[in-house]
C-alpha cells in the first residue's frame, strides 16, 4: 500500500526530548514546542516516552476498553492487523509516578508520491489488509492529500487525569515530533462530527475539515467521518501561537522568528479522542 520515507529511528521508550532529531522544518521552533510541551506535562504529572512497541500500546488499551475508558484500537495502530515498524510509526506514553500509562497519542507517515488518501483511504483504515471492505469518499481534500502524509491518532486519557488540556497538547506534540522527523506535506486525522462540531478537532490543531470518508459495516459500526487537515506552514503558525498563549513560551518569540531556522527539506532518493475520536 505505501513505501516508507528513509528517516533516523530513536531508541525505544526514550523521553521524548531525547528522542527527538531535527532533520525537517524550523528547528528552533520545533525543539521549543517539544520541551516547553513536556514540561506542561510534567507539571501536571506526567512523563512522556517516545516508544515503537506497539504491542504495548495494544495492551492498554485492550485492558481501558474492558473497563469501558477506551475503544477498540484501530487497525492502523494495531501490530496484530498491521505491519508497524519504527521507521513508519511511533506512540507517545504519558505515565505518572507509578508508572502507570495514564495518555497516550499516536502516529504513522504514509509515502503516497503517486497517490493520494481517496485512493488510500479504504486500506488505510483496515491496516492494509484487503477483506473487500467498502469506503465511500466524498471529501474533496482527500484528493488533495498525497506525498509524505502523517495520520495522527490515537488520543486517550485516562478519566482521572482528564481536564489537563492533556487532548490539547499531545496531538500537537506528535505532529511537531513528527514534523521534526519526516518531511512531512500534510497532517490528518478523521474524527466524527460532533467533534467537528463541538470544536474539538479544531482544538487538536486541525484548520480544514471536509466531508466526508464513510466505511460502512466496518468493526466499528458504520462510521462516517470527517477529514481533518493542515499544511506544514499551519502546523509551525500554531506550534508557535500555542507556545506563547498556553505554554508560556513567550520570551520573544514570534512566528515570523522562527523560519529563518528552516532546515532544508529533502526528497526522497528511491524510496479515537478518549470516548470519541475514532482514530
Amino acid at each position: 500500500m505505501t513505501a516508507i520515507y528513509p528517516n533516523i529511528v530513536p531508541e525505544n521508550n526514550l523521553r521524548l526530548p531525547d528522542a527527538l532529531t531535527i532533520k525537517h522544518g524550523p528547528a528552533r521552533l520545533l525543539s521549543k514546542f517539544v520541551l516547553e510541551g513536556d514540561k506542561a506535562a510534567r507539571s501536571v504529572g506526567i512523563r512522556l516516552r517516545l516508544r515503537h512497541d506497539f504491542g504495548e500500546l495494544l495492551y492498554v488499551n485492550k485492558q481501558e476498553a474492558a473497563r469501558g475508558h477506551w475503544y477498540r484500537l484501530m487497525h492502523m495502530f494495531n501490530v496484530e492487523c498491521t505491519d508497524l515498524s519504527p521507521e513508519n510509526s511511533y506512540w507517545i506514553s504519558g505515565e505518572n509516578e507509578h508508572g502507570e500509562i495514564v495518555a497516550t497519542q499516536a502516529g504513522r507517515v504514509y509515502f503516497w508520491p503517486e497517490t493520494t488518501l481517496a485512493e488510500e483511504a479504504r486500506l488505510m483504515l483496515y491496516g492494509g489488509r484487503e477483506e473487500g471492505q467498502r469506503c465511500d469518499v466524498t471529501a474533496k481534500d482527500a484528493y488533495s492529500v498525497t506525498g509524505v502524509v502523517f495520520f495522527g491518532g490515537s488520543i486517550w486519557v485516562r478519566p482521572d487525569y482528564r481536564r489537563r488540556h492533556l487532548s490539547r497538547l499531545l496531538p500537537r506534540l506528535g505532529r511537531a515530533y513528527a514534523m521534526a522527523r519526516w518531511p512531512i506535506d500534510w497532517g490528518i486525522s478523521m474524527v466524527k462530527p460532533d467533534l467537528v462540531e463541538m470544536g474539538i478537532a479544531a482544538g487538536y490543531g486541525y484548520k480544514h475539515e471536509s466531508r466526508s470518508i464513510r466505511y460502512p459495516g466496518s468493526p466499528w459500526g458504520d462510521l462516517d467521518l470527517v477529514l481533518v487537515s493542515l499544511s506544514p506552514a499551519e502546523a509551525y503558525d500554531d506550534f508557535a501561537q500555542f507556545l506563547i498563549t498556553e505554554l508560556d513560551g513567550s520570551d520573544k518569540l514570534a512566528p515570523s522568528n522562527f523560519w529563518d531556522h528552516e532546515v532544508t527539506k529533502t526528497s526522497p532518493d528511491g524510496v479515537f479522542h478518549g470516548s470519541s475520536n475514532l482514530s
